[in-house]
């Protein structure tokens, strides 16, 4: 599976608008596209970024609807007051422990790392993180996107609130720096974010 992920930096003063374009625009459009599984918004209050994502069945339907989500996309970001940019990703793994609800938070960890290495990564990921990341306070699910033509990858964590998010920071991040330093991986930015629309419908993948 693939996803299309538009981040915007806007002005937090117009994050409650661009929310509600999101939920009642953008969103019935593209859950009507050809091959589209869903759409999630995440959103940071403070700073005024926030990150659609959606989902795709397969490469050919994310790239058959760019140009039809062109216009929904200028929109959203007029509405925000920012500037909007955009990335393709391939979904390489995806875990829940419960579905996400109301109040729910993300961490985002983008990294960068040798492209020939994301397989074994991954598998490191899928046998050794996961069970361990499952005992963290709160923890919702783990989804993990990524670039094999240059190795970026975008791992989004969301917890069941930020006060479970805060109790789970120290022992996060010690399993962060573990598996980074592990596979190679170089963490190149880090973001918190409210779950503002949580309506991505893929599979599980671990």
């Amino acid at each position: 599976m693939y996803a299309r992920s538009t981040t915007v930096h806007g002005d937090p003063k117009r994050m409650d608008e661009g929310i509600a374009y999101v939920r009642d625009t953008v969103m019935p459009a593209v859950r009507q596209m050809a091959g589209c599984t869903g759409l999630s918004m995440l959103c940071d209050r403070e700073s005024g970024r926030c990150i659609v994502t959606t989902a795709w069945r397969d490469e050919m339907s994310m790239h058959d609807t760019e140009s039809a989500v062109h216009d929904l996309r200028r929109r959203a970001a007029e509405t925000m007051a920012g500037r909007a940019e955009v990335q393709e990703w391939e979904i390489a793994l995806m875990h829940r422990m419960h579905e996400a609800h109301h109040g729910a938070c993300t961490r985002v960890i983008y990294g960068r790392m040798d492209p020939d290495r994301l397989d074994d990564g991954l598998s490191t990921m899928r046998m050794s993180l996961l069970p361990r990341m499952e005992e963290l306070p709160g923890f919702c699910s783990i989804s993990c996107m990524i670039d094999r033509e240059t190795g970026r990858t975008a791992a989004s964590v969301t917890y069941d609130s930020p006060a479970d998010m805060e109790r789970a920071a120290a022992q996060a991040k010690a399993l962060r720096e573990e598996f980074a330093g592990g596979v190679g991986m170089q963490i190149t930015e880090m973001q918190e974010f409210d779950l503002a629309l949580a309506h991505l419908r893929v599979p599980e993948m671990a």
